[in-house]
């Protein structure tokens, strides 16, 4: 037969268990929400790191632009330079003070300065500087 101390025990350990089974049940439905935010704040980041691949593809695109945009200007130039090391005449250096004379169409455009310097630019010079500046404006242009 089941005594009366049984019952009670048995009631108390029933109590505990529901008492246990409920705060279980508050610690599961926080840490789903918990989960949840979690998952969202990975979907953004996921979204971020997409969006950085994609931009630093561009900027090494960019980069690599502008390195073979270079390094075609320095082939252009070592081979200006090689053959200009090599003249049959020299030409006299052309002076500040404009001339009575008409010069060619390439000594038209007036000569580009760059800085404080005061050194005169010959034609080839000049066209050097505007095919670099204008080599800078593209370059700059793709960021």
């Amino acid at each position: 037969m089941v005594s009366l101390e049984q019952v009670k025990l048995l009631e108390s350990k029933v109590t505990n268990v529901i008492d246990h089974v409920k705060k279980v049940t508050g610690e599961n439905s926080k840490l789903k929400e918990k989960l949840s935010s979690y998952q969202k704040r990975i979907e953004d980041l996921e979204v971020l790191v997409q969006q950085f691949k994609e931009n630093q593809g561009r900027i090494e695109d960019g980069i690599l632009s502008a390195l073979d945009r270079l390094n075609q200007f320095e082939d252009a130039l070592e081979s200006k330079l090689s053959i200009g090391s090599k003249p049959s005449v020299e030409l006299p250096p052309i002076e500040n003070k404009p001339s009575i004379e008409s010069k060619p169409s390439t000594e038209s455009k007036p000569p580009v300065k760059s800085g404080p310097s005061r050194e005169t630019k010959t034609p080839d010079k000049a066209a050097d500087e505007e095919k670099t500046s204008d080599t800078t404006k593209e370059e700059l242009d793709i960021f």
